[in-house]
């Protein structure tokens, strides 16, 4: 079987596949039509996010057996037309949950204690002590909203903690020794912090907008390292300004492009985000919760092992 490889990724990816007999091809720097003109001589292909793999790109994969994307979700396959031509989708969340779990933590623990603020304080000649007196995470309740690898990976991390935490999923009986599954408003009447772990589907897009900010019962703390598409930023801002969201936490943004590897589709820079970035109790970072030295790795031993149990 001949595989096409679009993007780099840990080396041991291709020396396992070559291990193992496969035929491995690599091209990262061909345009998406290009590419497209060689596609039908390919059994597979591995990407990340580098473009958009749509129905005209599938049809032209005459001989496509199987995808490979290395990162958690495929949003950025069309995947029911590829299940459609029994092309089978291989996605590696287990690869990079840990590294997920880990990065909300320490976002919700930096919010709770001001770590940002004080730092720039610190290094500006500013020693406000009062001014950065935190808060406990110990005692709260924290709700989660989709508890699959990530939700799971993030309840994990927070079992030294004295905390309640909830989750609410479509799928029924998830959760665990380290979650209760509820219903929405239930967890809407009792989360102090919200985190959300969701794919992007139609239902997630702009979810968390005025309505749903509104339905909660206590002011709360959002964290967001799943997708930018799932917060509307300016129902979000306004929630900032009045103290419904206390504080936020977003690894990831609804400005960013489908390849999540530039921010602005253009170069204007929205009113929204000026806010946030000038917002002390706003962390952010370049989608890269689930981006450690362990989880690119872990990513291309997910998709190694998959590719083995499928077709070896």
């Amino acid at each position: 079987m001949k595989i096409l490889h679009l993007d780099t990724n840990h080396p041991l990816l291709l020396n396992q596949l070559n291990d193992l007999g496969f035929i491995n091809d690599e091209d990262y720097t061909s345009s998406k039509e290009e590419i497209e003109a060689k596609i039908h001589n390919y059994d597979g292909f591995i990407i990340r996010s580098r473009f958009s793999v749509d129905k005209n790109f599938l049809d032209k994969a005459k001989n496509l057996k199987f995808i490979g994307r290395v990162g958690a979700g495929l949003e950025n396959i069309d995947c029911d037309y590829a299940t459609s031509k029994n092309i089978e989708l291989i996605a590696a969340p287990e690869g990079n949950r840990n590294a997920v779990g880990e990065h909300s933590l320490g976002m919700l623990l930096s919010l709770f204690n001001k770590l940002n603020k004080a730092d720039k304080e610190v290094r500006n000649g500013k020693w406000l002590r009062e001014e950065n007196r935190g808060i406990e995470l110990d005692g709260k309740t924290v709700g989660l909203i989709g508890y699959g690898n990530m939700g799971k990976s993030f309840a994990k991390k927070l079992r030294g903690f004295d905390v309640n935490v909830l989750c609410y999923d479509l799928k029924p009986n998830v959760g665990d020794e380290n979650c209760i599954q509820v219903s929405l408003q239930e967890l809407q009447e009792n989360a102090d912090v919200l985190s959300l772990h969701t794919p992007q589907t139609d239902l997630t897009k702009n979810m968390v907008n005025a309505n749903f900010i509104n339905s909660f019962k206590k002011n709360f703390w959002l964290i967001n390292t799943a997708r930018g598409t799932s917060v509307v930023t300016n129902d979000l801002v306004s929630a900032l300004k009045h103290g419904k969201i206390l504080g936020a936490g977003l690894d990831v943004l609804e400005y960013e492009k489908s390849s999540f590897e530039n921010l602005f589709s253009d170069n204007k820079i929205p009113e929204a985000f000026h806010y946030l970035i000038n917002s002390q109790n706003v962390i952010l970072s370049p989608h890269v919760a689930g981006w450690t030295i362990e989880s690119k790795e872990k990513l291309a031993q997910t998709i190694v092992d998959k590719i083995k149990a499928k077709f070896c």
